[in-house]
Parts: structure tokens; C-alpha cells; sequence
């Protein structure tokens, strides 16, 4: 039996999850200013920016980055 227990932070918690609590707490236009990314400051949507963020390995880091120090989890 492997009881092995995940290091990873964001382990089972989906991007999704993570960029809809996001806008709940900061918004579209504070992301936006806070992570300068084209899905976030022109007609944003959760669905456009899941697309772009599951593309874009570079994004999708800031955004987790964001998530992690916002929940009080990573550094500040």
C-alpha cells in the first residue's frame, strides 16, 4: 500500500477552482492589473482564461503563484 503524501500545495485542487476563487476575492480588473495577461483584461470569462492558462505554462504559474500567496500558503 502506497501512503505516500503529496508536497505539491495545489495538489488536488484544479485550476479552475483556483481562478474562480481568484476573481471571487481580487476581481477581473485588480487580476488584471496584478497579472497582466489579455484574458483577464478583455472580456474576461473563466472559460476563455482556463483555455489560455492550460496553454500558456508561463501564465498559469503567476496565477498559481497568486492563488498560493493569497491563501496564505506560499511566500509573499
Amino acid at each position: 500500500m502506497n501512503d505516500k503524501q503529496s508536497n505539491d500545495p495545489l495538489h488536488g485542487i484544479t485550476l479552475e477552482m483556483i481562478l474562480t476563487r481568484l476573481v471571487e476575492h481580487y476581481g477581473w480588473d485588480e487580476m488584471g492589473m496584478m497579472i497582466d495577461i489579455r484574458c483577464f483584461n478583455y472580456d474576461p470569462s473563466i472559460k476563455s482564461s482556463l483555455k489560455f492558462l492550460r496553454r500558456t505554462p508561463w501564465a498559469r504559474k503567476k496565477v498559481e503563484k497568486l492563488y498560493l500567496e493569497t491563501s496564505g500558503i506560499g511566500p509573499a
